[in-house]
């Protein structure tokens, strides 16, 4: 696979994020069928930076946490032409959790386990060593021409296994329960409702 030049970004609201054993919320007035999961590491910017180098990026990482990306792909992929930030911003679509593990902790983000479990089966199972970008090559990158102010989440990219990727397609619905589990870090635990 060609990864390309530059890293995919898109930008999530505020509004997407929720706390670790809260719920994910359809959107049922919004009208998606195809509610997906991401398990993804999360950096949590610390410090304001702009035009950061790779070789400074974890001077200004406040810590990691376990995240979903949780996506709407029919709005994402179909609806309006395309509608990356539409199909990823609803209310509740970014748990991030279940705790804040500072980088004295965590010296080498790209060197630990990542799984997924959505309603205890395991759905995807990887190593933030995968990553297509490192963290210092995620900062880097995201911090040219932008200043990433403290407290900016960057959800770094999820292993293979997402809903959308299975056969039939497994969209979350109401009921069920998804786990995103980070070496070091712990697990984050949300219903979906």
């Amino acid at each position: 696979m060609n990864p390309g030049e530059y890293p995919v970004a898109f930008m999530k609201s505020v509004n997407t994020v929720q706390h670790p054993g809260e719920p994910i919320l359809i959107p049922s007035h919004a009208g998606t069928n195809e509610l997906d999961y991401e398990g993804e590491l999360v950096v949590v910017i610390g410090k304001s930076c702009k035009d950061v180098s790779r070789e400074r990026a974890f001077d200004f990482v406040a810590g990691y946490a376990c995240g979903n990306d949780v996506s709407a792909r029919d709005w994402q992929l179909k609806k309006g032409g395309t509608q990356w930030c539409r199909g990823k911003s609803f209310d509740s679509f970014a748990p991030i959790g279940p705790c804040l593990v500072t980088p004295d902790e965590i010296t080498n983000p790209n060197a630990l386990r990542i799984q997924t479990t959505v309603n205890g089966r395991v759905m995807q199972d990887g190593n933030t060593a995968d990553m297509i970008r490192d963290v210092p090559a995620l900062i880097e990158f995201l911090s040219q021409s932008t200043t990433l102010l403290p407290g900016t989440l960057i959800f770094t990219g999820t292993p293979h296994g997402v809903g959308m990727a299975q056969t039939p397609p497994l969209w979350l619905k109401p009921g069920d329960e998804v786990s995103v589990t980070i070496e070091r870090i712990g697990t984050l635990t949300n219903p979906v409702v």
